[in-house]
């Protein structure tokens, strides 16, 4: 293991959070989607951990049967840009879609993010998976655009939005009084794109921050998902049940990166976690079962469904094996439906174990803060992460890992004790994107 080599955190903050039925515990705040208080508490304690972001997720749509969080919401540019003024270090992530946004209008907005927090702005881009949300976009669902269309839209779309990044050079603006001189008109650019989905003109009415791009996230683990994201993100969300899944994911990646001209190491690779930490094992136990026993299994049915683009499970048997639903889903979460659908036939699953099993799935990290420690160590170290993405299941999960596993990993040497740097970028060890115009110059 390089000695350079660290681990990266972020922390996914969620309300009362992403299990249906969490909202339910007598330590959760019930309206934590929408206080400001929560966001804030949240994301300064991540911020006394040293951790590197905080991610705010979103989506576009929701019925009766939606996760609670889901229902009642902050909208992530919004609450990044409030938290921007009461932090000073961690990195501000938030969820756009590529297929109901305009790419001018997420260039600027991303920009302005990064300028309001000096430089600790990402961009989560994700094709928005539910079909529905067509609906909410003046569009009818036939519209929604399929699984590969819905990814050659967003690969336009992020080259746009770097491309008008870069409408100005970094010492563009002037500002000289005296001359009255406020920028030079030689160092502004028209981007003038025409594609198949966007035609864009240009320059974008803000210049870049001292990070140069907000750091690109994408969160998607089809093939044309991982395909994209090696050949243009600079950070990964992702989830494996299990370290050798982990692996095969990184290596997968890292290899695709290598292959269209990238650097592996400027890719950092974040699987979602969420431990359960308790002073013994027995404690951490109790707190999953806690969480466990709040669902009623018509609810986790309407969790299930969520997935399979709402489709309704409760007209199954469901104690007999998980139903052949064909294609359905297909143009949703496409590698989690398919995850679902293969598991649920090699072990032979019933609907039940299934829905329960989505739920509340039972993360190996569950256990004393020294046996969380030790797995965290153990994918970093036979690289099936560079890092993690916490999620809270559990009430405080947070605080307890900021309070009772940071300092194991410091002790041990392969996390921060002080930030590095003052941009999202320097603390992810990204290297700093030379303006494309600049760097022409710089190659005659």
């Amino acid at each position: 293991m390089s000695k350079e080599r660290k681990l990266k955190f972020g922390v996914l903050i969620h309300g009362v959070g992403g299990h249906i039925a969490a909202w339910r515990h007598p330590d959760v705040q019930p309206d934590a989607s929408i206080s400001f208080d929560f966001y804030k508490r949240q994301a300064q304690k991540a911020e006394e951990g040293k951790f590197d972001l905080v991610f705010i997720a979103d989506g576009l749509y929701i019925n009766e049967k939606s996760i609670p969080h889901f229902l009642n919401r902050f909208e992530p540019i919004t609450i990044l840009s409030a938290l921007a003024a009461v932090t000073s270090h961690i990195g501000l992530i938030g969820t756009v879609s590529t297929s109901y946004s305009e790419p001018f209008t997420v260039a600027r907005q991303f920009a302005s993010l990064d300028h309001i927090s000096h430089g600790r702005a990402g961009w989560n881009v994700v094709t928005t998976p539910l079909e529905k949300t067509a609906l909410n976009y003046n569009k009818t669902v036939e519209e929604h655009p399929d699984h590969p269309t819905r990814y050659r839209i967003a690969a336009e779309f992020l080259q746009v939005v770097k491309g008008l990044w870069d409408s100005w050079e970094d010492d563009a603006f002037i500002r000289d009084k005296e001359s009255g001189v406020f920028f030079d008109p030689s160092k502004m650019h028209r981007l003038n794109h025409k594609g198949e989905f966007f035609s864009v003109q240009g320059p974008l009415n803000i210049s870049r921050s001292k990070q140069g791009h907000p750091v690109i996230f994408q969160a998607g683990s089809s093939e044309v998902g991982k395909d994209l994201a090696a050949k243009e993100a600079d950070a990964i969300f992702t989830g494996h049940p299990t370290l050798e899944e982990a692996k095969e994911f990184y290596r997968d990646v890292k290899n695709r990166a290598r292959a269209y001209g990238r650097n592996p190491d400027d890719i950092v690779i974040l699987p979602g976690f969420s431990p359960i930490i308790g002073s013994t094992e027995e404690e951490a136990e109790r707190k999953y079962e806690e969480i466990a026993n709040l669902v009623s299994i018509d609810k986790a049915l309407d969790y299930l469904g969520r997935y399979f683009d709402h489709h309704d499970f409760s007209q199954y048997d469901l104690d007999a094996p998980f139903p052949d639903i064909g294609d359905i889903g297909k143009n949703s979460f496409q590698s989690t439906t398919d995850r679902i659908k293969r598991e649920a036939k090699e072990q032979n699953l019933t609907l039940r174990q299934v829905a329960l099993r989505e739920t509340t799935p039972r993360s190996p990290f569950i256990g004393t803060p020294e046996k969380i420690a030790d797995l965290v160590q153990q994918w970093f170290e036979e690289r099936g992460a560079d890092g993690f993405n916490l999620t809270v299941t559990v009430p405080n999960t947070l605080e307890d890992f900021v309070d009772h596993v940071v300092p194991i990993l410091q002790k041990r040497g392969i996390f921060r004790t002080e930030y590095e740097a003052d941009t999202l970028r320097g603390n992810l060890g990204l290297p700093f994107p030379v303006n494309r115009y600049t760097n022409e110059v710089l190659k005659q």
